[in-house]
């Protein structure tokens, strides 16, 4: 059993090293040149650098041996259904679900609750975000049940995305597209990517080459199609807001005015 679960962890520890000694190596020339840390914080980015290293180690083991299979099999054992329509809503609660188990996400929304003082919330920032993978996800099963170009999904949503920064504030923009690239993170990229290659490989009209990849571009352009439709709706209230504030400074005048008049 142990056996079977760590099998090929040597190569998954090598290939892992091999990507935090460059890392390891600009940190220590900082500490030697500028940083000068001390004992305490060495030992303290130590334990951080092991903690990091084993970690990612462990993850990428399990994904090797637990996510990867068993997200390709539900993918094949869906689409072999009679009623394999049931992808869609299926999709849906996955892309979900993953968002929320993804690290980078939530990374990114306590940055920016932080970065903008509370005014954008995480809470909300991360349903917005999950919301957006769901559709992705939910609109992959679609292409690949019926069979779309993957260009129909691009190109229009990209458009939509540059149409809609024109008319939110740059901050939502900037937010939305970063929203994109973290959206397509380790839980994404291993657990329904190889769920649609499942499909793919089961549906007769399709190519698990050319229709199983291509599912991550979608899922890293909702997101910012949802984010920025959060801007907008908060461009809205804002200039709610503003016409109230103006209504309400520009009522003691008018008063004043009438005041005048009576009086003449």
């Amino acid at each position: 059993m142990i056996t079977g679960i760590f099998q090929g962890y040597s190569d998954v520890l090598q290939e892992c090293l091999m990507a935090l000694i460059p890392l390891i190596i600009i940190v220590l020339f900082f500490q030697l040149k500028y940083l000068k840390l001390s004992k305490k914080k060495l030992i303290k980015l130590v334990k951080g650098i092991l903690t990091a290293f084993f970690g990612l180690t462990l993850f990428l083991q399990g994904v090797q041996i637990g996510y990867i299979p068993v997200g390709e099999k539900i993918g094949y054992m869906l689409a072999d259904l009679d009623y394999n329509w049931i992808l869609v809503p299926i999709g849906f609660a996955l892309g979900f679900a993953v968002t929320l188990a993804e690290p980078s996400v939530y990374v990114l929304v306590q940055q920016i609750e932080k970065a903008t003082g509370g005014y954008l919330k995480k809470k909300l920032l991360l349903a917005t975000i999950c919301i957006g993978v769901a559709l992705s996800i939910a609109l992959a099963m679609v292409k690949l049940l019926m069979g779309i170009s993957l260009w129909l999904f691009i190109i229009p949503g990209y458009i939509a995305a540059f149409v809609m920064s024109r008319f939110i504030d740059d901050d939502f923009t900037a937010v939305a597209f970063d929203s994109g690239g973290v959206a397509t993170g380790t839980m994404t990229a291993t657990f329904i990517l190889s769920m649609a290659l499942g499909v793919a490989k089961r549906i007769d009209h399709t190519d698990p080459l050319l229709d199983g990849f291509g599912i991550i571009s979608i899922v890293a352009l909702t997101p910012i199609l949802t984010i920025q439709f959060l801007g907008l709706l908060y461009k809205r209230k804002e200039d709610a807001d503003k016409n109230v504030r103006n209504s309400a400074e520009g009522q003691p005048e008018s008063n004043c005015d009438n005041c005048a008049k009576g009086s003449g």
